[in-house]
């Protein structure tokens, strides 16, 4: 029971081939799936068992003790309430047609899927919608899925999915562990993804012309096209690109009033692309640790070793998984901005504005929007309970990486793109922001 894009293969489709394609798919990704969950069902991951903590999960229990009271309205249900209640902006509002999610019945190019998000916590609704959809990012088990009930009747309940939404929601596409996507895709004119000209899963190192597919786009970006606002037919992958180009309003193409906000706000879109993946990175790479740590201690016993002793080949997985953190928290490999882009929302202000500051004032949530998405690459993720979460035995091997690499003590091609002036910077942001950093002055080793 995804929030971004539960992919439902094996829907019905209108023509024959689209819909044998589309069990295919499904079969595909649910073997996929079934083949991710031996790793992180049993110990020491424990995925469907394990108690969860992170926001939704902490909301739950207040709203069960009566400490919160979600409201309802007739027009949203719980919407309002409990985006407030999780501290998710308004501002932060994307629109997608496709039918590509858990309710894809209740979705159309007339009524699109409004999806709402924060640092940690993704909700999805649907206009008549059966419930509202969450995904929430636990510190220790990463991407976990929710669904509250659309009714009056009763308390509200917030109810955890146990595997279904694994089924898209772990497999490669989120750097195999239980996580988040956001899918491009070529949809037709009533919404339904034409799966035979192919999909793409989307994040700051996407091509421009490969991006949002199937969704409302509000913003500007010059001489660059995307694929947004605008619906294909069968063979035909360029569409009128023009028509759904540098669009500031959706009047005219469909109406927003039932929504919270008029806005699918193209500088939202850029940082969700950047966050889901992020966070699948920080999640993989806790998994992959305590899955080490786990093996080498079990080898130990066998072997008759000290209890603690870390093999080799751990060490090794764990500082696989330190660099591609790494990889994606530098932005490596992200596509270069070919014109200025600009949101129509107050989203860009107000995400911004959450920054936790140096003296100088600057923060790696300020945009640059002109050539990239971040002044500062480096995502502000860094700062997220997830981050501070990781086993030990990754998150310093992080922080020893960024700061040999921001000290130009280290380096590497995909580092290229940050400049002497760049690393500096963002050091010294981190040096004064992330206290693992002002005791990291050069005494770590890599």
């Amino acid at each position: 029971m995804n929030v971004l894009t539960l992919h439902r293969f094996c829907s019905t489709s209108r023509r024959a081939l689209g819909a044998m394609t589309a069990t295919m798919l499904c079969f595909l990704c649910c073997a996929n799936a079934n083949a991710q969950r031996d790793s992180f069902e049993g110990p020491p991951i424990n995925y469907l068992t394990a108690p969860a903590n992170d926001p939704v999960t902490q909301l739950a229990a207040k709203v069960e003790a009566g400490e919160v009271k979600l409201r309802y309205d007739l027009q949203h249900g719980y919407l309002k309430s409990v985006l407030e209640a999780l501290d998710v902006p308004i501002s932060s509002q994307t629109l997608v047609f496709s039918k590509t999610s858990l309710q894809l019945r209740r979705i159309s190019t007339q009524r699109p899927r409004a999806l709402y998000f924060n640092d940690d916590v993704y909700v999805g609704w649907c206009q008549r919608g059966d419930v509202i959809e969450f995904a929430a990012t636990d510190a220790k088990q990463g991407a976990m899925f929710y669904t509250l009930g659309q009714t009056q009747d009763g308390s509200p309940k917030f109810v955890r999915d146990r595997g279904q939404c694994l089924t898209c929601h772990a497999s490669s596409r989120t750097q195999n562990v239980p996580g988040y996507l956001v899918r491009s895709v070529f949809a037709d004119s009533g919404g339904q993804p034409i799966f035979g000209s192919g999909t793409f899963n989307t994040d700051q190192t996407s091509p421009f012309d490969q991006r949002w597919g199937g969704w409302y786009v509000t913003g500007t970006h010059g001489e660059m096209r995307h694929m947004g606002n605008i619906t294909y037919e069968e063979g035909d992958t360029d569409g009128d690109r023009e028509a759904g180009a540098n669009r500031e309003s959706l009047e005219g193409i469909v109406s927003t009033t039932p929504y919270l906000s008029r806005h699918s706000d193209l500088v939202a879109l850029m940082v969700l692309e950047h966050q889901t993946q992020m966070h699948n990175a920080i999640a993989a790479a806790n998994y992959e640790t305590r899955e080490a740590v786990h093996q080498s201690y079990q080898m130990n016993e066998f072997l008759e070793r000290a209890p603690d002793y870390l093999s080799d080949s751990a060490q090794r997985r764990i500082a696989a998984a330190a660099d591609r953190v790494v990889h994606h928290m530098l932005m490596c490999d992200e596509f270069a901005l070919t014109s200025p882009v600009a949101g129509t929302s107050r989203f860009a202000e107000e995400f911004a504005a959450r920054g936790i500051r140096d003296a100088e004032m600057r923060s790696l949530r300020d945009l640059d929007l002109n050539t990239r998405l971040f002044r500062y690459p480096c995502s502000y993720l860094i700062y997220s309970d997830a981050f501070d979460g990781l086993p030990e035995q990754v998150r310093n091997k992080i922080i020893d990486r960024l700061t040999a690499i921001l000290e130009n003590r280290a380096d590497a091609p995909e580092f290229a793109h940050l400049t002497p002036t760049m690393r500096s910077e963002i050091l010294a942001i981190l040096r004064q922001t992330k206290p693992e950093f002002a005791d990291n002055k050069e005494t770590n080793s890599l």
